[in-house]
């Protein structure tokens, strides 16, 4: 397999042996950001038992809530492919935006301008210190893949992700793919 190196708009893949983390355990997290300051990313697969208006009452449409990961738990993010419609939007890559102006995307959604398919909200993000991703990514604790999806990845079903994700990779990863989560209980 191909060493692809960290960058925002790529992938990480939890490597199964990642079972022991509780927040990270088969993962697939969205790079929003990689630089020599450190990375912040969002976790895709891992939905919450809550929805967008038991956190935020002008909000009027249930939403679907994610765990981003497991820093600032209490803060709530978003990413988008509607900057056209969301000012101060940051870009990811491939039409991926994160963020903007709030009120407008409260309004947006309200009126139905903005559906599921444009936002993914999260609780929390993942975020690694100056080089921590690369020391973790060096200890095989993370694949590194291209987005193939591009903005599209906001709709990407999160049932079975990350063993999609697993039987793309092939070779030993296939073996995982229909493994269970807590191979102890096996």
């Amino acid at each position: 397999m191909v060493d692809i190196k960290p960058k925002k708009g790529q992938l990480l893949i939890a490597e199964p042996a990642l079972t022991g983390d509780v927040s990270f355990n088969r993962s697939v997290v969205l790079l929003a950001e990689h630089n020599e300051d450190g990375s912040v990313g969002f976790i895709l697969n891992k939905p919450l038992e809550y929805q967008i208006t038991d956190l935020v009452n002008e909000i009027e449409i249930p939403f679907q809530v994610y765990n981003g990961g497991p820093v600032e738990q209490d803060n709530l993010y978003f990413i988008h492919k509607v900057p056209h419609l969301i000012t101060n939007s940051i870009e990811i890559s491939d039409g991926i935006y994160w963020g903007g102006d709030f009120d407008t995307t409260i309004n947006l959604i309200n009126t139905k301008v903005i559906t599921e398919k444009d936002i993914r909200f999260f609780l929390g993000y993942s975020g690694w210190s100056s080089f921590q991703l690369n020391e973790e990514l060096s200890s095989k604790s993370w694949i590194v893949v291209k987005n193939e999806y591009e903005s599209e990845i906001i709709q990407k079903s999160t049932d079975a992700f990350w063993k999609e994700k697993m039987k793309q990779l092939g070779g030993n990863y296939l073996i995982w793919s229909n493994a269970p989560e807590n191979p102890n209980l096996n």
